[in-house]
């Protein structure tokens, strides 16, 4: 399978009009073809299929590389898979589309792929730290989607209860960040955390959540 080959699977889903109205919704020049995300979806399983890891990431990025917004959303579905026997070519690629963010959509789905491959090696947060300075807002903001496991574990153990500690320090030092995507991705590592941590949850807004701005700190404690 080639990105050429893979990119016409695509546009065989695409719907008259919607190319239009996606370019719209997302706020972006990128090339749109109309495809719906369960027909992304069931391309990429036929994808996943025939092909090897080494085939996967290869169509992968060729995928990313042709900047069209379908084309890049099954790029991140072709590499979220929980287990991946030697990922560090996967890890390595999805780490390369980090700079190219420039909206959520593109950013959170290849967030959840990231997410695997730090859920299956937890070092890789150390790559994922030199993120939180970034001058790239979005790049930033991948530091906190990224690791949202790590506020979902109800028994956690001491290492991720030292991850959990170690981005809630992330947050810490965004909290003077008005950007709005940065304060509502403090609010939604906050607000899952929550759920499972409260008495973290309620120490960071005790000592932050003045600095953070109201309807991120109102999301952070929507279930305290």
């Amino acid at each position: 399978m080639t990105p050429d080959a893979a990119i016409a699977a695509l546009k065989s889903h695409a719907v008259s009009g919607k190319a239009l109205q996606m370019a719209a919704y997302h706020k972006s020049s990128r090339p749109f073809l109309g495809v719906a995300n369960p027909a992304i979806d069931e391309e990429v399983r036929k994808w996943r299929a025939d092909l090897d890891v080494a085939g996967r990431v290869q169509l992968a990025d060729g995928l990313w590389q042709s900047n069209i917004h379908e084309a890049r959303i099954a790029a991140t579905k072709l590499l979220t898979q929980a287990r991946i026997r030697d990922d560090a070519a996967v890890w390595d690629l999805i780490k390369s589309w980090v700079p190219d963010f420039d909206g959520w959509a593109l950013a959170d789905h290849a967030s959840m792929a990231g997410r695997k491959r730090l859920q299956a090696d937890p070092a890789r947060v150390d790559q994922v730290e030199q993120w939180t300075t970034s001058p790239h807002m979005w790049t930033r903001r991948t530091a906190l989607v990224i690791t949202l496991p790590w506020t979902r574990q109800n028994h956690p153990k001491p290492a991720d209860l030292a991850i959990r500690d170690r981005v809630l320090g992330w947050a810490a030092s965004y909290v003077d960040d008005k950007d709005w995507f940065i304060q509502k991705a403090i609010a939604w590592w906050l607000r899952d955390l929550s759920k499972h941590d409260a008495d973290r949850t309620r120490a960071f807004l005790d000592q932050y959540g003045e600095r953070m701005k109201p309807f991120a700190r109102k999301e952070a404690s929507k279930y305290l």
